[in-house]
């Protein structure tokens, strides 16, 4: 049987009623979604376990939940990007999925730090697939009408499983403990018996998402695009611009000029790791284990490789398909969209992170209490913010070109008295009470952010687009909030709630980027078609 589905041979009709097929399809993406953020966020209820089992300080679990996944994340969100613009997307995903699961279940197996680090950079490269794939799959199986709704269904799952990840994380971690108070088979502890639990059904979830059908690119929009009957060789081009040091052969193919570029930006990137690392020291544990102890803290290395590698693809792409360049990297009104929600995510995924620690120390909780009361409704309050939020960004969207960036600067700012109240208080009732309504405001942004960057390129540029949505989350958001917040913390005296307000740092730079993109946003989503073919687009 066919994989794909066929579009019907008719002019399209933007009110055109949504077929069934599209809503289970958006369904069984939830659910990667939900596992794909237990994987991810159950590291946030092992934290203190961790901690004591392994003898690491808080910036180095701000380290391994941010940095360490958040820049292979990132940096194999871009070739796999690519490959979501060119090759099978259920494919990816199902392929993907099947990697973090494999390494979530490796984790278990972890006795030091450095192990543990190796794992969760390849949990950053499986879920690197997911998102590209799933937000290139949903603006095929939806019409724009209802896509930013659609995105934040799928968002949801972000909340979802982030919730439930500290409900399994807390009982798993709390009944293995007392079943086997020494540790059990093989020596594994309550928290790796949870890695390996949440890690070991995304297997069979990676079989299920291959049934799923593959839609025609771009016929929802009326601009249908053919299938690239070479699809790795555009993914091999992006992994070998963007993987140092291959970044270095890529640059001198381009010529002399690019060459001194690149190598540029690597001294620059290289000197502000050395600047930072004497600035801002941090723990070393992987460089430790290379043999190169206090020459540069594996955040500041991770980061600068990282910012290194961005750069060098980004110079790479303007050359060899500049539309794409022109639209994303390229457009202020896309850059102050992704780095304005870049901010969101900043003080976003501190605050998740860090909750269940900051309960268990400061406030007293048990883990299975946080897994009822925290987890339990932060999904509840995720799952509706993200929808509402949506929802909201679809109908302002109808009334203003730049409605949806209102919704983000509302998630933005409403959510900061309420954080600030739930990691200052003594009061364990009430810091649920207002994580609850922080984790509902915040959570608001997501679809709004997500459907405006992809409002701002051509069909066959979404799946790159994502990818780029995505550094923002993960190099600026994910790599640096979690790790300030335990810094912070760690340099005063295990002080976390000092350390997650001190992320509120990012509000001034957020405000600045999205009321800059209020001005930009209409003009650059009227003129998509246009500024393709000036940059040499055959639209």
């Amino acid at each position: 049987m066919d994989d794909v589905v066929r579009p019907e041979k008719t002019p399209i009709d933007p009110n055109a009623k949504v077929p069934a097929y599209s809503w289970y399809a958006l369904g069984v993406l939830v659910l990667v979604y939900v596992l794909n953020f237990i994987d991810r966020q159950i590291l946030s209820i092992l934290a203190n376990d961790i901690k004591a089992d392994l003898g690491v300080e808080d910036d180095y679990l701000g380290f391994l939940y941010g940095t360490a996944f958040a820049v292979f994340y990132a940096l194999f969100g871009i070739p796999l990007g690519k490959l979501a613009d060119s090759w099978k997307r259920v494919r990816l995903m199902s392929i993907g999925l099947a990697l973090w699961s494999t390494m979530t279940a490796l984790s278990g197996f972890a006795k030091n730090a450095s192990t543990l680090t190796v794992a969760r950079i390849g949990v950053g490269v499986g879920e690197a697939t997911a998102s590209p794939s799933a937000y290139s799959l949903i603006s095929d199986w939806f019409p724009a009408r209802l896509r930013a709704t659609a995105l934040a269904i799928y968002s949801s799952g972000l909340y979802i499983g982030g919730g439930i990840s500290l409900l399994i994380g807390g009982l798993i971690v709390e009944n293995w403990n007392a079943a086997y108070p020494g540790g059990g088979p093989y020596g594994i502890v309550g928290w790796q018996a949870a890695f390996l639990s949440v890690g070991i059904p995304g297997l069979l979830l990676a079989l299920w998402v291959l049934t799923l059908k593959e839609p025609v690119r771009g016929a929802i929009d009326g601009l249908e695009t053919p299938e690239d009957p070479e699809p790795f060789r555009g993914f091999l081009r992006e992994l070998f611009q963007v993987i140092p040091p291959f970044t270095i052969f890529g640059a001198a193919a381009r010529g002399s000029r690019a060459l001194f570029i690149n190598l540029a930006g690597l001294a620059g990137f290289a000197i502000l790791a050395l600047v930072l690392t004497q600035l801002v020291p941090a723990s070393s544990t992987l460089m430790n284990f290379l043999g190169a102890p206090g020459l540069v803290s594996d955040q500041w290395l991770f980061l600068g490789v990282g910012y290194y590698a961005v750069f060098s693809w980004a110079m790479g792409l303007k050359a060899r398909d500049l539309p794409t360049f022109s639209l994303t990297w390229g457009s202020p009104a896309f850059l102050c969209v992704v780095l304005g929600y870049g901010m969101v995510a900043f003080m976003a995924y501190s605050a998740s992170y860090w909750g269940a620690p900051y309960a268990e120390r400061a406030l007293g909780a048990a883990k299975s209490d946080l897994g009822w009361f925290l987890g339990a409704p932060a999904a509840v309050a995720g799952f509706l913010g993200v929808i509402l939020g949506g929802r909201m960004a679809d109908f302002l969207l109808e009334r203003r070109p730049a409605g949806r960036i209102w919704v983000v600067l509302f998630g933005l700012i409403v959510p900061l008295p309420f954080v600030a109240i739930a990691f200052t208080t003594d009061n364990v009732t009430i810091f649920y009470i207002f994580s609850f309504i922080g984790n509902l405001l915040i959570a608001s942004a997501l679809g709004a952010a997500a459907a405006s960057s992809q409002a701002l390129v051509l069909p066959r540029m979404r799946g790159m687009a994502t990818a780029i949505f995505f550094l923002a989350t993960t190099l600026v958001g994910l790599g640096l909030g979690p790790f300030m917040a335990g810094y912070v913390s760690a340099a005063n005296g295990d002080n976390l709630s000092l350390g997650v307000l001190s992320t509120f740092v990012a509000v001034p730079f957020g405000l600045a980027l999205l009321f800059t993109a209020l001005k930009l946003v209409p003009e650059a989503g009227a003129s998509v078609v246009e500024r393709a073919r000036e940059a040499g687009e055959a639209v």
